[in-house]
């Protein structure tokens, strides 16, 4: 399942990008050095202080939402920590990618102690997938699309990667619906210049009704 031209050689249970004699390198945003703190800052900044959002309402939104995905082929966007056990079937067939190392560290770990048999992580980037074409029929990206330096680069891959009819599930804080007063990192995107983007590349985008501090949650079909 992986692009033609590249190998991947495995180190602690996570799977290296090999292009020719090097290992494929990305700095993580926020370095490896508080992956330890990762899910304690989501809980206790990031949602009530930045986003202004219930962090159990997101993943009771999500599961509400992936309820109906069994055994499919299913790619998460910068996996980051993987919570991704909270709200996902373990029927399914996983594989989560992410630029941090630590974090996909401890995403194989949540994955393995929730007995989550069928799941592969890869040391890669949103913008340069290492899969085939037309692999997954379901790609999931939460809370990540402000921190990507290519956003549509980031649609292409995701486009190229999936199969006729797959679903991107994903949520994400938009400008519209954030605080003046709180600060999100990244570049925020509206709903309007997701669609547009989504659009763009042939899938056909639509916002959920959910309600959930800054955040959208959003669904797109791909439509060939």
């Amino acid at each position: 399942m992986l692009k033609e031209n590249l190998k991947a050689f495995q180190k602690g249970k996570i799977n290296y990008i090999q292009a020719g004699n090097q290992a494929k390198k990305y700095t993580p945003w926020i370095g490896d050095l508080v992956n330890s703190f990762y899910d304690i800052i989501m809980e206790k900044s990031v949602f009530p202080k930045k986003f202004h959002a219930d962090l159990q309402l997101h993943y009771d939104i999500l599961k509400k939402k992936l309820q109906g995905i069994h055994h499919s082929k299913v790619v998460e966007l910068a996996t980051g920590s993987g919570n991704a056990v909270y709200f996902l079937s373990h029927d399914n067939e996983y594989y989560g990618i992410d630029i941090s190392p630590g974090l996909l560290k401890k995403a194989y770990q949540r994955f393995t102690d929730s007995n989550f048999n069928n799941a592969q992580f890869y040391l890669a980037s949103a913008e340069d997938l290492p899969f085939q074409d037309n692999y997954f029929d379901v790609i999931l990206c939460h809370l990540s699309f402000n921190f990507f330096q290519n956003l549509r680069k980031t649609i292409q891959e995701a486009t190229r990667v999936s199969q006729r009819n797959a679903t991107f599930y994903g949520s994400v804080p938009i400008p519209e619906r954030k605080s003046d007063s709180a600060v999100i990192r990244g570049t925020l995107f509206s709903e309007a210049e997701l669609r547009g983007l989504f659009n763009g590349f042939g899938w056909i985008f639509n916002s959920l009704p959910e309600k959930n501090g800054a955040l959208l949650y959003f669904i797109a079909k791909k439509n060939f």
